[in-house]
């Protein structure tokens, strides 16, 4: 074993000193470096003897002294792992738990240029551990190179099912996440695209999705919108109540209206915003005349659903 942050392996107890702990170094070895195992790193029935070899994680404390504990650590040198984000320094970035008393830092520059998406205290991070220049522990996001090595290929099985995953880096058009794998490991790389969200995703949120495809990688594609169907009857709904409260009960809105102007205005792809409208139209609550959607007087009315459960034909899909 080299003595070295990070690390866990059976050192040899020299000596003790109160009120400091035992001092520990490499066994075979009477001289050499030597690392502090404090009383309080110890616990009542794991209290060591001199000569003994002890099992060992070591790390540097506060005033940059290595150190060593008996604590079991969540993540040791080079691992990959989930880690629980515990508290956030403008300055330095986030500190995660690691299961030994103290603090993982992983920098701020690790974070991107985006801090509404940056996480908070109590999301889960997929992180790996390396050391700083002076060898000091230290983390960093784990990159997809790090999650192919441990992930498996998703089963055909997941198609349409909803699973829990974990956003492990942000982009432009969506996000990468972690889809939980239960008792089958790790889990599956996964990839949810703007349009298919219903609200922006910060890193290292936790989040419930449904699978749109398994694809042949083994990767899958997520969406946090419900079925078509469901959401087509949700997302008229929501249209109908925001006409009702346009001036005129009109909007400037249509079939002809571009796709990233629906997706900014009501975070809906263009085809389900022509599904909800579709719904409305032939519902006899809305008509369109150019780029405009004006509500008819059936669908001004406030006792007027848009999703009419009763309603012959209410339930099947329109095609649009």
């Amino acid at each position: 074993m080299t003595l070295e942050a990070g690390t866990i392996g059976k050192l040899r107890v020299r000596r003790e000193k109160a009120p400091y702990g035992w001092f520990l170094g490499m066994a075979g070895e009477e001289e050499g470096p030597e690392v502090l195992l404090p009383y309080g790193e110890t616990s009542r029935d794991a209290r060591p003897d001199i000569g003994q070899d002890v099992e060992v994680f070591l790390f540097h404390d506060d005033k940059g002294r290595l150190t060593a504990t008996m604590r079991k650590p969540l993540l040791t040198l080079g691992q990959l792992g989930r880690l629980r984000m515990a508290d956030f320094h403008p300055r330095f970035g986030c500190f995660l738990e690691i299961g030994i008393g103290r603090q993982l830092l992983l920098p701020i520059k690790e974070l991107g240029p985006r801090r509404e998406l940056w996480p908070q205290p109590g999301d889960e991070l997929h992180v790996v551990m390396k050391h700083d220049k002076e060898g000091r522990m230290l983390a960093r996001l784990a990159g997809i190179e790090d999650f192919e090595r441990a992930v498996f290929r998703a089963p055909s099985s997941w198609h349409h099912e909803e699973k829990e995953a974990w956003v492990t880096d942000t982009f432009r058009d969506g996000v990468f996440v972690l889809v939980d794998g239960g008792i089958l490991g790790i889990g599956a790389l996964g990839y949810i695209p703007n349009a298919s969200m219903t609200r922006p995703l910060r890193l290292g949120e936790k989040v419930r999705a449904r699978v749109t495809q398994v694809r042949e990688d083994g990767r899958v594609t997520l969406s946090m919108r419900p079925a078509k169907e469901k959401g087509r009857l949700e997302d008229a709904d929501r249209l109908l109540a925001f006409l009702r409260e346009r001036p005129g009960g009109a909007m400037p809105y249509s079939d002809e209206t571009p796709a990233d102007v629906i997706q900014r205005r009501f975070n809906l792809s263009k085809s389900a915003f022509k599904r909800a409208i579709g719904k409305l139209m032939k519902d006899g609550l809305v008509t369109q005349e150019g780029n405009w959607t004006k509500l008819t007087a059936a669908g001004s009315a406030a006792d007027a659903p848009a999703a009419e459960a009763a309603k012959p034909g209410a339930g099947r899909a329109e095609g649009r």
